[in-house]
């Protein structure tokens, strides 16, 4: 896909979030400000050089929104996890720092990645190293690297196709 391209999907989903944001179509300046900040975005964007498919990955939306619902799923399921282990009577917390290595090649599987750990709770990514994510989780069970490795195929797959 060429950088045209690129450009013309990251226009339209800026417009889409412009309209969906303002909710305004009936005055002519807010829709010609609009019009002239979504111009302005796409040419410095271009003016960067960072046009390319990390920038504008809405030929993956589908993958992204696929792996956004299982993420969801997992959420959940740790909520409950971390639920249940401070309000047990014992307080069964075992904080624990370990390593993932992350497969993603680009900038925008790894923040993926690591951001998807962090949001799920009981479990917080610290500093990317390289390839190496340093994760502290809060309970004993969350700090299997192993664990990780599911959600890091599935962000590979949904966020750079390979």
């Amino acid at each position: 896909m060429g950088r045209v391209h690129y450009a013309i999907t990251l226009a339209l989903m800026l417009v889409a979030m412009w309209l969906a944001l303002s909710g305004r179509t009936d005055h002519f300046l807010l829709l010609a400000l609009g019009a002239v900040s979504v111009f302005l975005v796409i040419v410095l964007v271009e003016r960067m050089r960072t046009l390319d498919e990390e920038t504008a990955p809405f030929h993956r939306l589908l993958f992204a929104i696929t792996y956004w619902g299982w993420l969801g799923g997992q959420i959940f399921k740790a909520n409950i996890e971390v639920a249940r282990a401070v309000l047990r009577a014992d307080l069964d917390v075992t904080p624990r720092l370990f390593r993932v290595r992350a497969s993603q090649q680009t900038d925008l599987g790894r923040a993926v990645f690591a951001n998807s750990i962090t949001l799920t709770p009981g479990t917080v990514t610290i500093d990317v190293d390289g390839d190496d994510l340093i994760i502290h989780a809060l309970l004993d069970s969350m700090s299997d690297p192993a664990g990780f490795h599911e959600m890091d195929e599935r962000a590979r797959r949904a966020f750079e196709g390979r």
